[in-house]
């Protein structure tokens, strides 16, 4: 076993070991335009195994695509139109009902300002809502399906907070109905491109590029009935134009990454707590990455993974991992051909990483080449989610993992309930009575399978 890196961290009293094992990087498919083009986000994983995602362009119409891939690297898509989207830069999103949901930046029937839109497991695509500008311009996040089973997200423009539009925040039904509750102006921050992330207290939180105190960009808090505090501003050398959203650790607090500032000026990793205390953990120097703009994961082994749009080894991005307590690894630094600009990253059940680039690559048919999808295994073992990841005694709940044939039990928090095994990917169940909160464990013949984070039982 080949060890990159080994560093300690206490956390509470739980020691986090960064050690990798020998990693397998595999590039799972090439864009040639016609395929799609531009990935801005990664591939989420769908009941069936396969991973779903957007590319920005490309496809029939150039309006961008939504495509599903396999593990072994079989492609399909749909192609956006213009009238139903344009640009699709986020990724989508896995409802507790089995359809993704996702944005466009442009297009829709209200002038081109994007719009939000659901697919069906099995392609089918409808337009949930066209924005107007007034209401919001340009979503470039992807959705947050919350605790209430509605949808929550961000406009980077529009809205009224200040004369050009500072963007808003919007709850939507997943039938199509679209409540504003935040329009930015600016001293609250402006240009979010970031999904929110709804925390364990049942709040929302979010970034914006831009406004605050400094101009520089605010970490927010908002409830779901639209109440909205600012809980950092950044100035410069804290960081500066944090694009990519937060997750919660284990811990409860939240982390993130700015693109700019720190003591190189080339992006930070950043924690701060729910009441809004906030520790720079690391800052990038270019050759173990620079300008992170995506939104990280915590993974299975307690770590963090991310990747930086550039720098590395090579000046084309780089994938990394790091500690709680900000000691960073530099996994894979991309080379061009095996892509540029990697933007999105995630894990799947079978626990390694997939995740797209929005340039390089192997086709000519882009200039500087059309993005890839690809694969990182770092040897970390598999595992079960849960969709959602919160519910109410009684509430339907959908367990993806792999290898589910042949499961004998489940539990919430060692409750044992019933269960269908729909697919060797998908267990169907419903939160049973006594459960509290804690992880879901499947028990199949290969092993138990944990949750990778805990389902939260609303009382």
């Amino acid at each position: 076993m080949k060890i990159l890196r080994i560093s300690c961290v206490i956390v509470g009293f739980l020691c986090v070991v960064l050690s990798l094992s020998a990693q397998t990087f595999t590039t799972l498919h090439n864009f040639d335009a016609a395929d799609g083009a531009n990935p801005y986000a990664g591939p989420v994983q769908g009941t069936n195994g396969s991973f779903f995602g957007t590319t920005s362009a490309g496809g029939a119409t150039g309006a961008g695509t939504a495509f599903e891939i396999t593990s072994s690297g079989a492609l399909a898509m749909l192609s956006f139109d213009g009238t139903d989207g344009d640009f699709p830069r986020a990724g989508l999103v896995l409802a507790g009902n089995g359809n993704f949901y996702g944005t466009t930046t442009r297009g829709g029937t209200n002038g081109g300002y994007g719009t939000v839109f659901k697919i069906t497991s099995s392609g089918m695509l409808t337009t949930l809502h066209s924005f107007d500008g007034t209401d919001g311009e340009g979503p470039n996040a992807g959705l947050v399906q919350g605790i209430s089973g509605n949808f929550y997200g961000t406009t980077t423009t529009g809205g009224s907070g200040c004369p050009s539009g500072c963007g808003t925040i919007f709850e939507i039904t997943p039938s199509g109905v679209l409540t504003t509750l935040q329009n930015f102006d600016l001293t609250d921050g402006a240009a979010s491109y970031a999904p929110l992330v709804q925390g364990t207290d049942g709040n929302f939180y979010g970034t914006t590029t831009a406004g605050g105190t400094h101009s520089f960009g605010t970490v927010f808090k908002i409830t779901p009935a639209g109440t909205l505090t600012t809980l950092y501003s950044f100035g410069g050398p804290d960081g500066d134009y944090p694009a990519a959203g937060l997750v919660q650790g284990a811990d409860g607090n939240f982390y993130g990454t700015t693109v700019y500032g720190g003591t190189a000026n080339y992006g930070t990793v950043f924690k701060i707590t729910p009441s809004g205390t906030l520790t720079t953990l690391y800052s990038f120097n270019g050759q173990d990455g620079a300008y992170p703009w995506a939104v990280w994961i915590q993974a299975t082994d307690g770590n963090f993974y991310g990747t930086t749009t550039q720098g590395g080894a090579n000046g084309d991005g780089a994938i990394f991992a790091m500690t709680p307590g900000g000691a960073l690894t530099t996994l894979h630094s991309f080379d061009s051909t095996d892509g540029t600009f990697p933007y999105g990253l995630a894990q799947a059940t079978d626990g390694s990483f997939y995740g797209t680039t929005y340039e390089g690559g192997t086709s000519n048919a882009c200039l500087y080449g059309c993005g890839t999808v690809y694969n990182l295994s770092v040897e970390l073992g598999p595992f079960v989610k849960t969709v959602p990841t919160s519910g109410k005694v009684g509430a339907a709940v959908r367990i993806l993992g792999t290898k589910l044939t042949g499961a004998t039990s489940v539990t919430f928090n060692g409750t044992a309930v019933a269960f269908s095994v729909v697919s060797k990917s998908e267990i169907t169940t419903t939160v049973p009575t006594g459960a509290t909160t804690g992880n879901v464990q499947v028990t199949t013949p290969r092993g138990t399978l944990t949750s990778n984070v805990p389902f939260y039982v609303i009382p």
